[in-house]
């Protein structure tokens, strides 16, 4: 959070409510900027740099944006990432549209849930062998998705 709020009730308050981190005003750039860096290196402790996610013929890498299938890359996009992140959480459950849209686009949302149909979608197309019928990212009619490997 950044706020001008600099009273110790507020800052717990923020912190309490999900905030990582603090940074009352006036602030400076390089603080700010060094405690960004302090989140990130958290966020991917531990975490190798090829990290790879294996479903059916595809590999996707999600810290290059990119997916393997037939020997052709393919570029995706920060959506696609992170839905099929959230999917690999989960994998063999079903995770419905609304939590997709909660997780990735935050709570109050990106557009409707036909956003997440839409990049599921294009996501299909490049991960299944048929995308007309999938094996991999499949639909929970009237719940949203789930991913088997």
């Amino acid at each position: 959070m950044l706020t001008a709020r600099s009273q110790e009730t507020d800052k717990i308050r923020g912190l309490e409510a999900g905030a990582d981190d603090y940074v009352t005003k006036p602030f400076s750039v390089g603080e700010l900027v060094a405690r960004i860096n302090a989140i990130f290196r958290r966020l991917y402790r531990g975490t190798p740099a090829d990290e790879s996610i294996r479903i059916g013929q595809a590999t996707i890498y999600p810290r290059r944006h990119e997916l393997q299938r037939n020997r052709k890359a393919l570029p995706l996009s920060f959506y696609e990432v992170e839905i099929l992140r959230l999917l690999h959480e989960r994998a063999g459950e079903p995770v419905t549209r609304e939590e997709i849209m909660e997780k990735i686009w935050g709570v109050s949302g990106y557009g409707s849930s036909r956003s997440v149909d839409n990049f599921v979608v294009k996501l299909r197309k490049k991960i299944e062998e048929d995308a007309a019928n999938p094996r991999h990212i499949v639909t929970i009619y009237g719940t949203g998705y789930k991913l088997l490997l």
